[in-house]
């Protein structure tokens, strides 16, 4: 016996009762149900469109995570030990922070903001072949009453961090703590921050005391 959905267009519907029928179950009645009505075909699209996005974004962290190892691998051991430590901490401490990567000519930064724009930096991790300072971006305006910040610009402000636990000394932590509070743009709520490298300069001072001048 044809179906309803058969008898309702016909003889002429013949040929593509194959395709159809991948498209439609039908009850010993001759009822029809859509499997793949218009919106489950969006809202399987939309799930492929996910997945994908996911894994090329895994991908590109990936990548990004292989960069940032690079230039971490310039510096001496100690310095570079000393870099991921603090990274680490700082990762921790501010999880929905984009990390904004420069690998400039003058210093390795990796800069904590609350966007992706640098204007939006809270504070960032500063390294050279010298060592490794915290650079609080407006720190010119922070309360200092243990007088930490060293510095004398118009707006950024530094202390240097040797070792890492230098970050849970609790003078530190309401350096840290005010300069998120000051932030013109909050830290989102949730989520995890991205990796973005940002810059990459051709030419570079050394970033270890015993090439320097070499």
């Amino acid at each position: 016996m044809l179906s309803r959905w058969s008898r309702s267009t016909g003889e002429n519907a013949a040929p593509h009762s194959k395709s159809l029928s991948s498209c439609f179950k039908y009850s010993e009645e001759g009822d029809h149900t859509a499997l793949y009505s218009p919106l489950n075909l969006a809202q399987e699209a939309d799930a492929l469109s996910m997945k994908t996005s996911k894994r090329i974004a895994s991908q590109a962290d990936a990548t990004s995570e292989q960069q940032l190892a690079s230039f971490i691998e310039k510096f001496d051991s100690k310095n570079a030990a000393l870099i991921r430590s603090v990274r680490k901490v700082l990762r921790t401490r501010l999880p929905t922070a984009n990390e904004l990567v420069y690998d400039n000519y003058n210093f390795f930064v990796i800069g904590y903001c609350s966007t992706e724009r640098p204007s939006d930096c809270i504070l960032s991790i500063a390294a050279g072949a010298n060592g490794v300072g915290l650079s609080f971006y407006r720190g010119a305006t922070l309360p200092d009453p243990h007088r930490l910040l060293l510095g004398s610009g118009s707006q950024n402000r530094f202390i240097r961090i040797e070792p890492a636990a230098t970050l849970t000394r609790p003078e530190v932590e309401e350096l840290i703590a005010a300069a998120i509070q000051q932030a013109e743009d909050p830290l989102p709520g949730s989520g995890r921050g991205k990796l973005v490298i940002r810059s990459i300069s051709k030419k570079q001072k050394p970033r270890r005391k015993d090439v320097v001048g070499a």
